[in-house]
């Protein structure tokens, strides 16, 4: 057991594969629900992400060096061919619907259930193989659960000194609030540790685009 709490230590991502959220209907409609809750609870306006840095994880990974992100680069455009593969021109139009929360640290808006999410989530297996089999540590123990993060407890140590959890009846009214569709159209190789962008999104080192 000893070994392997090491090996986890070591193994702390810092790169991941990012879907950018841009559609202003559901950006808009975040915003809104964070404003609510701020209403109810200010301390939680620290807790709040960006509508910049609005995103949905793909892959978590691990890159040591230059060399290994441009490993990393030249597996996101690997993937592009695979990924084209599955969608077989097809769109891939993600429905944001519900609110939910894991372990009460985390506030997240819930991908609906249908095909598309589906194959997002074979996408997502797609991808983690290709960069696995490149030698890069990739994806995580849990499974893939598709998500919008909009406010979690650890992006400031001071507030979490103040707010043990957060109160999910601060957002009861939105709990199966229709935020918006967000059309498949790129993914991101993003630095969590770098400086992010002006607009608030992460510092990316390539990316793909889709139905181009």
């Amino acid at each position: 057991i000893e070994r392997k709490k090491k090996k986890n230590k070591q193994y702390q991502p810092n790169y991941f594969i990012s879907l950018p959220i841009t559609n202003p209907k559901i950006t808009g409609s975040i915003q809104a629900v964070q404003d609510a809750i701020i209403q109810k609870d200010q301390r939680l306006s620290k807790a709040m992400v960006r509508s910049g840095s609005l995103h949905v994880t793909m892959l978590v990974m691990h890159l040591s060096s230059e060399e290994e992100i441009s490993i990393a680069v030249g597996a996101l455009s690997d993937s592009k061919v695979f990924v084209d593969d599955l969608l077989k021109g097809k769109r891939v139009d993600l429905s944001f619907q519900g609110i939910d929360h894991f372990r009460n640290q985390v506030g997240f808006v819930n991908l609906a259930e249908n095909d598309h999410t589906t194959l997002l989530k074979e996408i997502a297996e797609t991808m983690k193989k290709i960069f696995q089999e490149k030698g890069i540590m990739a994806g995580e123990e849990r499974g893939f659960k598709p998500h919008l993060t909009f406010m979690k407890l650890s992006k400031s140590t001071e507030l979490r000194k103040q707010v043990k959890k957060i109160d999910s009846s601060l957002y009861e009214d939105f709990k199966n609030h229709y935020f918006g569709d967000e059309i498949l159209h790129r993914f991101d190789l993003c630095s969590m540790l770098k400086k992010k962008q002006p607009n608030g999104y992460y510092y990316c080192e390539s990316s793909i685009v889709f139905g181009k």
